[in-house]
């Protein structure tokens, strides 16, 4: 059952992280038109995606 329930938390993380991914790249490219940017922010993840939130 814990090999199980660890199964299933890698599996949410990664979904988390590249879901993060994505819409930092996304959202940095609509913004700056830049694909160096998108790659930049996409590498920060959530954390850009939180900035972007709070800041604009």
């Amino acid at each position: 059952m814990d090999e199980n329930r660890q199964t299933v938390v890698k599996k949410t993380v990664r979904t988390g992280v590249t879901f993060g991914s994505a819409l930092a790249m996304v959202i940095s490219y609509t913004t700056w038109k830049s694909v160096g940017w998108a790659i930049f922010h996409g590498l920060l993840s959530w954390a850009y995606v939180i900035y972007f939130v709070w800041r604009y």
